[in-house]
This record gives C-alpha cells, structure tokens and sequence, in this order.
C-alpha cells in the first residue's frame, strides 16, 4: 500500500512530497497535466518561504536563478524602505518564476524518491478506517494510507469530499500574460507610469528579448475563467486603459484571474487532507498564494510522517487545522482589504492616502510587512514566553548555523544550559544541540521539524512535557 497519495503537482504538492520522503514515506504524486505547465502566475518566494528553502538545504539552488527584492510593506500598492527591525537573517524576496520553482521543487522531490506521475486525473475517491481509494480516469484505482489534495481553486479532491468553500464570488477580473512589444521601452514606462497613478491593477514588466509580463483589468466579469483571452481581447483592453495596446503580438501564454475569496471549512476530512489552493483562494495582491500553499505543506509533512512512522500524538493530526486555517483566514482578510485599497474612486485613494502615512513609521512598516511574508505568523501553542508558536530565525552556532542543523527534517533543542537537558527516548525524532551560541538568548529552545518553537526554559519537566506533546512516547 502507498502511504501518501498527493493528488496536484504543484508547489504545495511537491513541498508536501519532499516533507513526507525525508522520513521515508511512500509517495505517489498524481498530476493531471502531462507535461508542467509554463505560466508564471506566482512571482517568487516571501521571507518565511525563504527560510524554509535555507532551512532544507535548497536556497542555493533558488538564488542562482532568482532576483532579490527588499521593499517593505508592498500592501495595496504601497511600497515602503524595508523595516529596518524585522527579525531575520533573510531580509529579502525572491523573484521566481513559477515554472522555475516547480522545476527546483520537482528536482528536489525526485532526488528523495518521490514517484510522480503525470497525466493521472483523479475523478473518484473513497475512504474507510484503513485507508483512501482513489479512482483515475483511466479505470486505475490506487489505494493508500492518506491523501491530501493539493489540486487547486477547482480541488477535485475538495468537491468528492463534500468540503463547502464558502466565500465571496469574484467583483472583478484581471487579464495576465507574457508576450512581445513593439513599442519603445521608454514610452511603455512613461505610459505605465501615468496609467498607474490611478490605476494599480495595471502592469507591465519587462522579462527580456522584448517580451513583457503585462497585467490589465478586464472588462466584464466572466463565469469561465478557465478559457485563456485571445490576443485580439488583451489588446482591446491595454487600448482602453491606456490608450495604447504597445504593439502587443506573440504571447507566450495569456489567463485571467478573479478576485473571488474562498476558504474550506474544513482542512481535514478522515484520513484526506486539503492543502494550497484546493484549501483557499484569494486575490494574488501581495504575492501570497504560493507562499501559502508551500507553509501549508511544511505544517503538514512532518505531522502526517509522524503519524506513518508511528510516534504521532493523538491530536497531531488535527494541529494542522488547528493552526493553518486561522493563518489562511488572515490572508483572505488582508488580501479583501488590499483589493479595497486598489479601488480607483475617492474612498480607497484616500484611505490608501491615509495608511501610506502610517507606514511611515517603522513598527507599523514591519508588522504590515511581517504579515505579507508570513514572518509574522504565530500559532496558538498556549501562555508562555514571547518565542512560543514563532518561527526563530536563523542564528550562528559554535558549530554552523542553526538552519544547516534542520536539513533532516528533524526536531531540535537548543541548548545552553551546559548539557543539563536531555533528549534521552525521543533521540530518533530529536537532535540535541548543547551548542546554542550568543544570538539565542533563552536557556534552551525546542524546535518542531518546521522550525516553530514548540517550548522555551530549563525545567526539565516541561520539557519532557513538551516532548510528548509534539513527538510523542519516549522510546
């Protein structure tokens, strides 16, 4: 039998593929498409996304393709200096392409062993006490232990497992795609720089060789999202907001995408789960989807690993709800409030007006920039020191850097206390570091696999508390 079935091979699907190899699970992963597709509709990875590549060895692999950005606050179309306070040693972005980060992801995957196959449609699902049946197009069924959807907006997954998606339908549309201008490269910045002065769902961003990434709002909300604009429709609208079409030919690929905001009542359903997109969606102001879908997948590979490999607590399972639903919930808040400050009428230019003022002070720059990113993200882990529930950044060590430590996928207490704590019984899911360095400034930290601290102190007791809270019986 499989022990996971991931049904999507995007982003989300192949973190949570990776997440799942490095404690040596059986992975399927069935995608639909035959080959991966080239549309780039999420741009790059946000801070805490890349921690996570650092924290699994990958961010080399990223930076050598990728751009960096530094720009604060980007809420709204607001853009500010980067916060100067804000707690990471990763203070930047990266401007990834989305089809390359499917291929480093992909890569990833395959090296661990992931068996990913394309061309496979899930069009049935059942599920008892012991296991998922899935049903493929082809008249294949393949069973497994668990399965997670991570199948997008449309999830198959989420519609056979009877999840309402409750939320609002889409007010709007916007045209997206890549394709070459004729125009002069100083007229399209001076004509773009003009039109964005009221219109901030307007875009146009050289890719090179004259080829642009160009967004435009639409002119009717369409039901049908799925059907691509023709040419002769996206220069139609470029014409009509600003005045120009550029010389628009040659698209290497044209969609659309609404700005409907949904959420699954439910992130677990039995032994299925829904994950990315199949889980939320919502507008792409601030860059967000992606990053979400990929912090869903490393939430949950790590507890579902740990419910195979057979030391997960009773209630392990269900801290994936628990936690990733309200982080979802804050997203399409901000998301819904950012689409209201993109309004072009008097209400949302003054309000935007009014919260580009507030930005100007540093705390407000950081909080609105920690949120975007994701750096900002707590989970509710109970009363406790102000660490508890947070990511902890990276910090140097007297034997390397805390994220080098994390490659294994593996649980990890710091400790200062000069060996006084112990691991003893929990040594096959935790490492024990007695080396945590001067940047960490508590007694001893104890780390999930996902980097949040799971405890902060030096009773031993507690922490022998916390232990089996997260990992389980002592063996």
């Amino acid at each position: 039998m499989i022990d996971v079935i991931v049904v999507g091979g995007g982003p989300t699907g192949l973190m949570l593929a990776s997440e799942l190899r490095l404690h040596d699970v059986r992975v399927v992963v069935l995608e639909r498409l035959t080959e991966p597709t080239s549309q780039s509709r999420g741009r790059g990875l946000h801070v805490r996304s890349v921690e996570m590549m650092d924290q699994r060895g990958l961010l080399d692999g990223f930076l050598a393709v990728s751009g960096k950005f530094s720009v604060g606050g980007f809420f709204g179309g607001i853009h500010k200096p980067w916060p100067e306070t804000m707690d990471t040693a990763h203070p930047y972005g990266l401007t990834t392409p989305q089809p390359v980060t499917e291929q480093l992801l992909n890569e990833h995957a395959l090296e661990l062993g992931t068996d990913i196959r394309r061309g496979r449609e899930v069009v049935g699902l059942s599920q008892d006490e012991d296991g998922v049946t899935v049903e493929l197009a082809d008249g294949t069924r393949l069973r497994s232990r668990y399965l997670v959807g991570c199948d997008g907006g449309r999830s198959t997954v989420r519609k056979l497992l009877g999840v309402g998606f409750p939320g609002e339908p889409s007010k709007v549309v916007t045209l997206l795609g890549e394709l070459s201008l004729t125009e002069d490269p100083a007229t399209i910045e001076a004509v773009v720089a003009e039109v964005r002065r009221t219109q901030l769902r307007f875009g146009v961003i050289p890719q090179g060789d004259g080829v642009y990434r160009v967004v435009v709002p639409a002119a009717d909300v369409v039901e049908d999202r799925g059907t691509a604009p023709t040419l002769e429709e996206f220069r139609r609208q470029l014409t009509g907001v600003a005045g120009t079409d550029f010389g628009a030919h040659s698209p290497r690929w044209l969609s659309r995408f609404g700005d409907a905001t949904r959420q699954a009542e439910r992130y677990r359903v039995g032994r299925a789960f829904l994950a990315g997109d199949a889980a939320h969606i919502h507008p792409p102001t601030g860059g967000q989807g992606l990053n979400l879908g990929i912090q869903d997948a490393y939430n949950l590979g790590w507890k579902l690993a740990a419910e195979i490999r057979g030391w997960a607590p009773a209630d392990l399972l269900d801290s994936y709800h628990a936690e990733r639903h309200p982080v979802g919930a804050r997203v399409l808040a901000n998301t819904r409030a950012q689409m209201t400050l993109l309004g072009t009428e008097a209400g949302p230019t003054a309000l935007r007006e009014l919260l580009s003022t507030l930005m100007d002070f540093e705390e407000v720059n950081r909080y609105m920039t920690e949120m975007v990113t994701a750096v900002g993200v707590r989970y509710d882990l109970g009363e406790g020191h102000e660490l508890l529930g947070r990511r902890l950044r990276d910090v140097r060590l007297k034997q390397g850097r805390l994220y080098e430590l994390m490659r294994g996928g593996r649980g990890l207490l710091l400790d200062r206390t000069g060996g006084r704590l112990a691991v003893t019984g929990w040594a096959d899911r935790v490492d024990h570091v007695v080396d945590a360095g001067e940047e960490v400034d508590v007694p001893a930290v104890l780390l999930r696999p996902d980097g949040y601290v799971a405890w902060v102190g030096d009773d031993r007791q507690s922490l022998l508390d916390a232990l089996a809270r997260w990992f389980g019986a002592a063996a």
